[in-house]
């Protein structure tokens, strides 16, 4: 059934209401067809990639228009930039890999193991599923999907509720594309999310929240289902006294507020040496003027992704104002109706407000002035590890402080986000910013058992080591333990 979608049957799950029940089914369909070809070949694992290529260049514009219709306006661009090339890049990477990653590695064996010979088999999980959220719901849902498939799994996808349009067009053009035993979408609210990752999948992978992450992590764990979490967290910008502005400030403006700043690995707060903060603060608004002009009218920027998301972005910035902040208005006013949330700059919070506390998730940047580098290191150090970190500057022993006194999920040098588009990069968190990691060959691996496989030798001589003990075998156990 792989070079086409398999006819539906009366056994399929279209139909069933109970989400529970209705993933149990797909859940079960996939792993019965897994078993009966445990380890896919080449051929037909390219052929999944394949289609998958296929799929996303036909259903482009249909993907792009309801990711708009979501967020209220996303640009096409946007969505081509961060979701459709993103996703072909990866793809194009594991077809012209596949074949690499596939290859049974042979293992050296130490003398005391010869003449035998070892070599190590990477086979797929089985069932993999994969829980995607709203900022980049095709991305951050079809990326690992290729290495699931890659791999040589089936898979389950989950959309966030919040993307309702975008849900729908997935799900039909995934039924169009494959079979219900290869790729299926389940969609729904919390209720099917809480089912889902409840399931006994053979690997789950989850994108989004702290918080929600930490529910995923319990509920699979009731299965010893492992997990690859992705979860975000606050991504420091270090700008070294050595710092271009002029260089540096429009490559950051560019990371913050692509998305309108709804982006896990957006900058999320800037680190300034002390007395640079009003130079910054002025380069940061002439360059939004020069990205975004005329906001909030412009076209180009995202919307917030519902009401409640703009009324935190709002209350945000409120408590820091209450609490002597300074909050600086990058642009225009905001545009509720809309919800065009207009960019600020938030200088001396509180750590205990929300802004230094939350992962912002939108258009605000906290500015944190700092006397000396060990100072910045340690600011960030005192904090849950970040899925990444920016570093500007160029002084290259400072960048090797920096790399070697603090721990992130990745790292891009005088720029953001961009280690995010590349596939030979693992892309992961690191503590309270997930675990485990994807994005070619990581992803591979992430989705693959490795296999250990030792064949022993007809001139084998370990029966020497045999009961009865006698004579023969302390003496070669004497031997081991001084050669060994």
């Amino acid at each position: 059934m792989d070079g086409q979608v398999a006819a539906r049957t009366d056994e399929t799950a279209v139909g069933i209401a109970d989400p529970a029940a209705r993933i149990s089914v797909l859940l079960a369909a996939q792993k019965a067809a897994w078993s009966t070809d445990v380890t896919p070949s080449h051929a037909v694992r390219d052929g999944r990639l394949d289609r998958l290529d296929r799929m996303v260049v036909a259903w482009e514009a249909r993907f792009a228009a309801a990711i708009s219709e979501d967020f209220g306006n996303r640009p096409a661009v946007v969505t081509t930039l961060t979701d459709i090339v993103p996703v072909r890049a990866a793809i194009r990477h594991a077809r012209r890999e596949l074949k690499r990653w596939m290859r049974p590695r042979r293992v050296s064996l130490a003398w005391t193991g010869k003449p035998a010979s070892a070599q190590i088999l990477r086979q797929p999980l089985g069932v993999v599923g994969i829980v995607a959220p709203w900022n980049y719901p095709l991305n951050l849902m079809l990326s690992p999907l290729v290495g699931a498939l890659a791999a040589g799994n089936r898979a389950l996808l989950k959309p966030s509720e919040l993307t309702p349009a975008f849900s729908e067009v997935l799900a039909k053009a995934v039924a169009e594309t494959f079979a219900e035993d290869e790729v299926a979408v389940v969609t729904g609210g919390p209720e099917v999310a809480t089912a889902f990752t409840a399931a006994p999948f053979d690997h789950l992978i989850f994108t989004g929240s702290t918080a929600v992450g930490r529910k995923v992590a319990e509920a699979a764990a009731r299965n010893l289902t492992p997990v690859t979490l992705e979860l975000g967290g606050k991504s420091p910008v270090i700008l070294d006294p050595s710092v271009d502005l002029d260089k540096a400030v429009p490559r950051l403006v560019w990371g913050k507020l692509l998305n309108s700043g709804q982006t896990c690995v957006a900058p999320d707060y800037a680190l300034v040496p002390r007395g640079r903060v009003p130079d910054f603060l002025a380069a940061v608004k002439a360059e939004v003027a020069e990205q975004y002009p005329g906001l909030p009218g412009n076209a180009d920027y995202t919307t917030i992704i519902s009401p409640r998301h703009f009324d935190r972005l709002v209350r945000l910035v409120e408590e820091a104002r209450e609490r002597d902040a300074e909050v600086v208005e990058l642009a225009g006013p905001h545009d509720p109706e809309r919800r065009v949330f207009s960019p600020v700059a938030v200088v001396g919070a509180p750590d205990d407000t929300g802004v230094m506390a939350e992962e912002i998730f939108g258009p605000i940047l906290p500015v944190v002035p700092y006397d000396t580098l060990d100072e910045a290191i340690a600011y960030i150090n005192l904090r849950d590890r970040p899925l990444a970190l920016y570093w500007f500057g160029s002084d290259k022993a400072a960048e090797a402080r920096v790399l070697s006194g603090t721990i992130a999920g990745g790292v891009t040098i005088n720029d953001t986000i961009l280690h995010l588009a590349q596939d030979d990069l693992p892309f992961g968190g690191v503590g309270a910013s997930g675990y485990g990691a994807y994005h070619g060959e990581a992803g591979f691996l992430a989705l693959s058992k490795e296999k250990p496989v030792l064949r022993q030798s007809v001139l084998s001589g370990v029966s020497l080591l045999y009961p009865p003990y006698g004579r023969l075998a302390t003496w070669m156990l004497k031997l081991l333990g001084r050669l060994g």
